[in-house]
């Protein structure tokens, strides 16, 4: 009877579980990966952004692209290394690839808002980028947040932009994954972080990984993650990456967080079309240019149900919309993000 019953058991494999539980104690105790970025250049610097340049390894395409990404994080999420790399994808690919760091603000820049990331930052970035590779026209990239300052960016510039991708992009602001109470008191005034921004001047970056680990489960679940794949190699390195970047967040000024948090967020201004910027006001029923925007299937950050608005708003003929398999992290480690924006922007890039 005990035999059969033990018969029942399935077999441990040894080999495996040694190597898995090897490789959490390595991620436990030994220093964070280097990360190392896609070959390229810096072709300008504005105050603490930066513009990289990476050429394409064969290219195939007129059309050079332009990547921007959050204020929240810092950007080398899109270029973490390679085999996971969204700046390498997009090269491998044959595009040009022109990518705009914010950095980090320090208390000098308190007064920064985002008026000034778009149109002193943004739009002068991009005209640097246009004028270095010759193009006649760019197409943007845009993810999270960054994906709606390029959308914001987009509907107020004269510049050419051919295609405008937004991956994961937040529009209505009026749902989220900030729990119910907070988003309330959020559009009612009860929560304010006016107060948080004037004290601090600009938000340090050990308070921004705090409100984003209180928030989101993309700080939980990669442990569990990581201890069921743990004998996979090749997916260790690529969440060491992940852990070493959710933990260097970025700090935020202060200007611009009271923008971000009274204007999106508590009056939702860009979805009611009352934002302004610049003294102009904002109407995504400006963008003409071939658009493109998805959303992942299992994002915990960005709802689909926050992009979803922008594809009635904006006014492109040439407009699609997907959900692809993934989450909002993933998108960029696993290499998926560039296969995604490629398989859309191969045929409007004027292959070469």
């Amino acid at each position: 009877m005990i035999a059969k019953a033990l018969g029942n058991i399935p077999l441990v494999d040894l080999k495996k579980e040694s190597l898995r539980w090897e490789q959490v104690y390595k991620v436990l105790t030994e220093p964070k990966p280097d990360i190392v970025p896609t070959t390229g250049e810096i072709i300008w610097k504005k105050n603490k952004s930066t513009l990289y340049y990476h050429p394409a390894k064969e290219k195939k395409y007129q059309i050079p692209v332009f990547l921007v990404y959050s204020l929240l994080n810092k950007s080398y999420i899109l270029d973490v290394g390679e085999g996971s790399s969204v700046v390498g994808g997009l090269t491998e690919r044959g595009y040009d690839v022109y990518f705009l760091d914010w950095g980090s603000p320090e208390y000098e820049d308190s007064d920064i808002t985002l008026d000034n990331y778009i149109l002193d930052y943004l739009e002068n970035g991009v005209k640097r980028a246009l004028r270095h590779s010759g193009a006649k026209e760019i197409s943007m990239i845009g993810y999270c947040l960054g994906g709606t300052i390029a959308a914001i960016f987009t509907s107020l510039t004269n510049l050419p932009i051919k295609n405008l991708v937004l991956a994961t992009v937040p529009i209505d602001f009026s749902i989220g994954i900030v729990p119910d109470k907070w988003l309330k008191g959020l559009q009612k005034g009860t929560i304010n972080f006016d107060r948080l921004s004037e004290v601090y001047g600009v938000i340090p970056s050990e308070i921004m990984y705090g409100m984003f680990r209180g928030l989101s489960p993309v700080y939980v679940s990669p442990w569990i993650n990581l201890i069921s794949r743990a004998h996979d190699g090749e997916y260790v390195k690529k969440w060491r990456r992940m852990d070493k970047w959710t933990k260097d967040s970025a700090s935020f000024s202060g200007a611009a967080f009271k923008q971000l948090f009274n204007d999106l967020y508590k009056d939702n201004k860009l979805l009611k079309g009352e934002l302004t910027i610049g003294g102009r006001k904002v109407d995504l029923k400006n963008i003409h240019c071939s658009f493109f925007v998805f959303s992942t299937s299992r994002d915990t950050l960005i709802l689909e149900q926050q992009s979803l608005p922008i594809i009635d708003m904006v006014s492109s003929e040439d407009k699609t919309y997907e959900v692809f398999e993934g989450g909002h992290v993933s998108l960029a480690l696993t290499g998926k993000f560039a296969i995604f924006a490629d398989k859309w922007l191969c045929s409007r890039s004027q292959e070469i």
